[in-house]
């Protein structure tokens, strides 16, 4: 049930991340043709637009990351076995989840300071931009701890 609810979340977050982008495409094309064109006005809120939709575009990218097993992966180590791997994947695994609750914890105060105040040119509220990290954490407890459990599973010899 929980690998179901899991793989729906990521598929949400799939989704999300596309339209990210694709929306990400009008604000920057504005940005483009009112700099180097007369032909529409040079619009103020396309630069905020911007920025918020790219912060979000790039922590969904890593919640999606870490799912994935590719956000924090560096290769240093020759092929290993199943265990092995398994092991390793563990130990770094504590560490991605030590992050993840850094992320969390620090992300609630991040966005708690900008509740109440709004981005200076179009009127947003900062919690908008605040509230990625503290989801980006919480999202990687739960998909670190799903890949946890399946290298602890292949640590003990069963199929993850």
């Amino acid at each position: 049930m929980l690998r179901k609810l899991t793989l729906w979340y990521s598929r949400l977050l799939s989704g999300l991340l596309a339209i990210s982008v694709a929306i990400l495409i009008l604000p920057v094309s504005l940005q483009i043709f009112s700099r180097y064109t007369e032909l529409i006005p040079a619009y103020i809120w396309t630069e905020e637009m911007a920025r918020f939709l790219f912060i979000w575009m790039i922590m969904i990218g890593a919640m999606l990351g870490v799912r994935e097993g590719t956000h924090f992966e560096v290769d240093l180590w020759p092929q290993m076995g199943t265990r092995a791997s398994a092991l390793l994947n563990l130990v770094t695994g504590v560490f991605v989840l030590i992050f993840a609750l850094v992320f969390a914890w620090w992300g609630m105060e991040f966005t708690r300071f900008a509740w109440n105040r709004h981005s200076e040119l179009a009127e947003l509220p900062l919690w908008l931009i605040h509230l990625p990290w503290p989801l980006t954490g919480i999202t990687w407890l739960i998909f670190g701890g799903e890949r946890m459990v399946d290298n602890t599973r292949l640590l003990m010899g069963r199929p993850a």
